[in-house]
């Protein structure tokens, strides 16, 4: 392959819109719904996490918009964190988006695409299993599940190392796809799945949360109990609710980039948002909140002990009956196939950046004949696919929550740090009520983050210890750049 000088400005508005929504939207929303309802107990309660995710995510986009004017570079966050504080910051957030955030969160979507995939073509089973190894408390499993998941990605690597322009028509038409069979699911659930004695069963205890003891008894959560049930039930919600900001990474290649990122921002993060209440609120309309873990039907069993979790099938079994796990299986599959394509599009961009400043692979910081980081592309799908095959993506995702949400503070926060220390610096847009907007956001990110802290220690601590380990290689890079140079 021969090396292209610079990237191709070849993303609109509609695109970028496009990679922020079918980034947000993949099986999260179909799935966490029941863990929040157990956390919580209220459907009332349901609805407010996802009303405290729904702002969170509007408002961070909203702070994002000044950014991504003042940076339009590729690389989004990582240049937004090099630039207000230093190199290091920048390369901690690189290299934990590479190792875990990213990669993790693309081995995830895989493998929800591959277990969904199971359902039509039952051969593909997790109950499969070839190849099973364990290394120091890992067990590596290998097997059609993990087949279909790496094929799935070595294909949208393959689609995106082809050019920008093919990329983002598989993101246009599974992006449009999947928002038309969501609104089509939200429909269905109200006028033809509402089930009154399920609402009745819901309002009466709309605004009671409650967890259940082992013997079976509703404990009422108030004040503290309840604030901290609120933030354990984030990590869900903004998690389903994350990758809105890899439009940034793509700045390179977004029209008038200024314009068009702040405002895919946040026309891609309320939609979602929308979308997403819309479709919890079809949940209480049709299945009771409260069940039972050893019912017999999806009433029984009601949100919170939907079957495997899957609270969309459960939603709409009354209306299609043995075809609803089928049916959604197909919308999930349609739903992971397009998030994956987002997220294997933008995250290579950040490895270019950072190859760029000397502190990533250099190979990753050029670009093909086709205008696109192909290395970097292929080294994200192989570590990718490794996390497939290893099993811990999962376990690394809840390590990272409480690093995620630092570095979109820190970021944010980071505003306040440029509009002192490049006063004078373009901002074709200032984000949207400074500072009383982003000031919000960091204080109830930094509430949710001392609530992890408190309450999940095991997986906060080794989220720090994850982002703490890239300082020693931050040197190692720098060392190699400072030698480079040298010569």
């Amino acid at each position: 392959m021969t090396d292209s000088t610079s990237f191709k400005r070849s993303l609109n508005l509609f695109d970028s819109t496009a990679i922020v929504m079918g980034s947000m939207i993949g099986s999260g929303v179909f799935i966490v719904g029941a863990d929040i309802a157990r956390q919580v107990g209220a459907p009332g309660w349901l609805l407010m996490t996802w009303v405290i995710t729904g702002f969170l995510t509007v408002f961070a986009a909203l702070s994002y918009g000044e950014l991504a004017g003042m940076f339009p570079h590729a690389g989004g966050q990582y240049i937004y964190l090099r630039n207000a504080y230093n190199p290091m910051i920048g390369f901690l957030y690189g290299w934990t988006l590479f190792l875990v955030i990213q990669t993790g969160t693309i081995a995830a979507v895989a493998m929800a695409f591959a277990k969904f995939t199971g359902v039509l073509f039952p051969w593909v089973s997790e109950n499969v299993i070839w190849y099973k190894a364990e290394f120091f408390n890992y067990i590596f499993k290998f097997g059609p599940v993990q087949i279909v998941a790496i094929l799935s990605i070595a294909i949208l690597t393959w689609i995106n190392l082809r050019g920008i322009k093919q990329g983002k028509r598989v993101q246009n038409l599974f992006t449009s796809g999947k928002i038309l069979l969501v609104l089509g699911f939200i429909l269905v659930g109200f006028f033809f799945a509402a089930n009154p004695d399920s609402i009745a069963k819901n309002m009466a205890v709309f605004w009671n949360p409650a967890v259940r003891s082992a013997s079976g008894q509703w404990i009422p959560l108030t004040g503290m109990t309840l604030i901290a049930a609120l933030g354990m039930a984030q990590v869900g919600s903004l998690f389903s609710s994350d990758a809105w900001n890899n439009i940034t990474f793509t700045a390179g290649e977004v029209i008038n980039p200024r314009k068009n990122i702040p405002m895919s921002l946040f026309l891609g993060t309320f939609l979602v948002t929308i979308l997403f209440i819309l479709t919890n609120i079809v949940y209480i309309t049709v299945l009771p909140l409260r069940g039972d873990a050893s019912g017999v039907t999806v009433l029984d069993r009601g949100i919170q002990y939907a079957l495997n979790d899957r609270l969309a099938t459960a939603a709409v079994h009354h209306v299609f009956g043995i075809y609803a796990a089928a049916l959604m299986a197909l919308l999930i599959m349609i739903s992971t196939f397009g998030c994956n394509n987002g997220l294997i599009l933008s995250g290579a961009r950040v490895y270019y950046a950072m190859a760029s400043d000397g502190l990533f692979f250099k190979k990753a910081g050029s670009l093909n004949s086709k205008a696109v980081p192909s290395y970097g592309l292929i080294l994200q799908a192989i570590w990718a696919s490794l996390l497939c095959i290893s099993g811990t993506y999962g376990q690394l995702l809840d390590y990272v929550v409480f690093a995620v949400l630092i570095f979109y503070v820190l970021t944010i926060t980071g505003i306040f740090i440029l509009r002192k220390k490049m006063p004078d610096a373009e901002r074709p847009y200032r984000a949207f009520g400074y500072p009383v907007i982003p000031a919000i956001y960091i204080i109830l990110a930094t509430v949710i983050m001392l609530i992890l802290l408190f309450y999940k220690t095991k997986y906060t601590w080794l989220g720090l210890v994850i982002v703490i380990l890239g300082i020693p290689v931050y040197l190692i890079w720098k060392n190699k750049k400072a030698k480079a140079k040298q010569l």
